[in-house]
Formats: structure tokens, sequence, C-alpha cells
């Protein structure tokens, strides 16, 4: 009786990244969808300003955005392995009041 040998993993595509591409530093997401679609706002907000500024859209499929979620969760796993457990805000108020709130004086 002979073995089947399992299959040999898929090679990872090369991701090619132009050398003119800015890298945008965000702090903010909003996320909405559609019965099709996962939508990512990414902006940034800074001290002081009333609004945050929208650098970069993502949509997303359902499954894209579910198979994100997964790398993300295991990757930030991998994070806290390495550099220590991420602290998150108390559980008194919502995280985007924690976030934005204004200033104490």
């Amino acid at each position: 009786m002979t073995q089947a040998t399992p299959p040999s993993p898929k090679p990872i595509p090369q991701m090619e990244i132009p050398e003119d591409l800015e890298p945008s530093y965000v702090n903010v997401v909003r996320i909405t969808h559609s019965p099709s679609e996962m939508i990512f706002d990414f902006a940034r907000i800074l001290p002081g300003m009333a609004a945050s500024k929208v650098v970069s859209r993502i949509l997303m499929s359902p499954l894209s955005a579910k198979l994100f979620h997964r790398a993300l969760s295991e990757n930030l796993a991998k994070y806290e392995a390495s550099f220590g457990e991420i602290k998150m805000p108390g559980d008194s108020s919502s995280l985007a009041e924690h976030l934005f709130r204004p200033p104490q004086k």
C-alpha cells in the first residue's frame, strides 16, 4: 500500500510595492457595509481638530474581510507574544469616547 503525499503548499504571490507609494498614518477607521462589500475608511485625527481626514478607502468582499480579520488576529497574537500585551482602555466608556474625549483641564 502506498501512502499519498500531502500536496505542497502553494507559493505566496509576490507583492509589488510601487516606489512612489507614500505610507499613511491612521488612527481611526469607520467600517460600513452592504450585503456584498465591506467598506473601511481609514482616517487620521489630531488633537484640537474637529474632524478627521480620510486618507484611504478600502473595499473588500465579506469573505476577504473575514480572512483579513483572521490574519490581523494572528499577527496581533504574535506581536503580543514578542512585545507584551497591548493594553486596552477601561470598560467604563466606549473606545471612541476614550480616544476622542476633550482634553482634561
